[in-house]
């Protein structure tokens, strides 16, 4: 993979640009190979696995250092998981979660029938948002434990947080590509949203897709706006690209 340097970006950058600039991009960084052992990702994880399940798992504990977390989702026995097998997670803590509430939150998982059921019912009968909520309470239902960790972890329903890292989950489970899983059907691609981190709004405030300041939903749905008005089909196909961009600092603030 040939990667520029630094990338030259007008002050204010006209929406043909942003466009050339992104497509250009989506095709450099969504192949097979821009996942490596030198530009470690989560989604490689759950790549190998191809189980919702274990996607989600990966997709949650994905906050922190990124070689940090690869660390702790390697430690983990996720074949279990994927078997439904009644087993330990084999990690004894990440972060701001113990081995206790690690095992907890791993049993939930075990526990729960179909994410991808209660997921598309409150899709369906409401919105993305809604079937997030529901895949929250879900979990919520199945654990034990009720503490600050695990509230971290799965994230407090109806909150105007940017749910990055459930919107990050859907994208692997919606798209399909070179990159993305498309393990569940019938969920439209332009319904997903942006699953906005550090990495995004920066260059999305660089770029003048994103106005506002604040870091939140409304920002997540102010960038997954735009980029429809780019592709009103499958618009999140470039949110890689944007977090490679950032990610890599090929562009200045």
């Amino acid at each position: 993979m040939t990667l520029t340097p630094s990338l030259k970006i007008p002050k204010k950058p006209s929406k043909k640009f942003i466009s050339n600039l992104l497509e250009e991009h989506y095709h450099l960084f969504n192949t097979s190979c821009s996942i490596s052992q030198a530009l470690p990702d989560p989604l490689g994880i759950a790549r190998d696995f191809r189980d919702d399940k274990i996607a989600l798992f990966c997709a949650l504990f994905s906050y922190g250092n990124v070689r940090a977390i690869m660390n702790f989702l390697q430690s983990c026995n996720l074949h279990s998981l994927k078997n439904h097998q009644i087993s330990k997670c084999t990690s004894k803590s990440y972060r701001f979660q113990n081995n206790e509430e690690i095992q907890d939150f791993f049993q939930s998982l075990i526990n729960c029938n179909s994410l991808y059921h209660t997921f598309y019912k409150n899709y369906k009968n409401g919105s993305l948002i809604e079937g997030i909520y529901a895949l929250q309470h879900l979990l919520y239902e199945k654990l034990s434990l009720n503490t600050k960790g695990l509230r971290f972890l799965i994230g407090k329903p109806y909150c105007n947080s940017p749910m990055k890292r459930w919107n990050m989950f859907l994208r692997w489970m919606v798209r399909e590509d070179c990159l993305d899983l498309g393990l569940w059907k019938g969920i439209k691609k332009s319904d997903l949203i942006l699953p906005l981190d550090t990495h995004t709004f920066r260059v999305s405030q660089r770029l003048g897709i994103l106005k506002r300041k604040t870091y939140d939903l409304q920002a997540a749905l102010e960038v997954s706006n735009f980029l429809k008005t780019l592709d009103k089909y499958d618009p999140i196909k470039y949110d890689f690209a944007l977090y490679r961009i950032g990610q890599l600092k090929l562009i200045s603030s």
